[in-house]
């Protein structure tokens, strides 16, 4: 399948600052070579990208089982492909997890947030089938594309990813503090966990850290690592000990 194609993945730790640790790996899709995705991508048939989407997601999970990850992964979806297979991609990923032995109970599904959706209802309907399996639902790049509110209100994720877009330079723009402010309420009202992406400076972290965030993925902690599973010990930037107190159920 998909012969002349060579990749593999790449793993970003997701880090919780109560608990001081690492909760979850995002599996970002890399050329052999460290390519970046694009370049994979540009290989494949338009017509294909779906099923390769799909071969790349259990190539992720078949690479987690063998480094022995025993913390959550998140794979990412595009709300079409959800839509246009009624929710297959999904069944057929929690059955990777099977066959590879990798406990479909720490998968993170990430739904982007920047792709239009046609139909909320239906995709709704289709993740919280899925729920019944203790999946996590995720929005990515939440505040960047089309969907916005209506997609949390809809589908009521356990997780938003704020887009790295909001959040840089934060600590120095008014406006985004304000967006990011409200945000944080809302989900902390909807009983929703807020992951800060893509955080690169100590400045930005202080910031989001003043406002109760409490997860964050992005270069201030760590680069994407190929073929391998960082740890805390190999955080470029440690983990406060000072950090606050607050509920967060992602992870647990």
């Amino acid at each position: 399948m998909f012969k002349g194609i060579d990749f593999s993945h790449a793993f970003q730790p997701i880090i919780d600052i109560n608990k001081g640790d690492i909760v979850s790996y995002e599996v970002l899709l890399r050329g052999k070579s460290h390519e970046a995705p694009w370049v994979v991508f540009n290989k494949v048939e338009k017509q294909d990208l779906p099923l390769f989407d799909q071969y790349n997601r259990e190539k992720a999970i078949a690479l987690a089982s063998r480094l022995g990850l025993d913390r959550s992964i998140n794979l990412n979806f595009l709300p079409r492909d959800i839509l246009a297979d009624e929710g297959s991609c999904l069944i057929k990923t929690i059955e990777a997890c099977r066959r590879h032995g990798f406990n479909s109970k720490q998968l993170t599904i990430e739904i982007t947030e920047s792709e239009f959706v046609e139909n909320y209802d239906a995709l709704s309907n289709i993740l919280n089938n899925v729920r019944r399996e203790n999946i996590v639902i995720a929005i990515d790049d939440f505040g960047a594309g089309y969907a916005g509110l209506n997609l949390l209100a809809s589908i009521q994720p356990d997780l938003i990813k704020v887009d790295m877009s909001l959040l840089r330079h934060i600590n120095e723009n008014g406006p985004r503090q304000a967006i990011v402010r409200a945000m944080s309420r809302v989900c902390l009202d909807l009983g929703i966990d807020v992951l800060a992406e893509g955080v690169e400076t100590e400045e930005e972290f202080d910031w989001l850290r003043s406002i109760d965030i409490s997860l964050y993925q992005g270069f201030l902690f760590a680069k994407p690592v190929f073929e391998s599973l960082p740890t805390v010990d190999d955080l470029k930037f440690k983990i406060p000990t000072n950090s606050f107190t607050s509920v967060c159920c992602y992870g647990t």
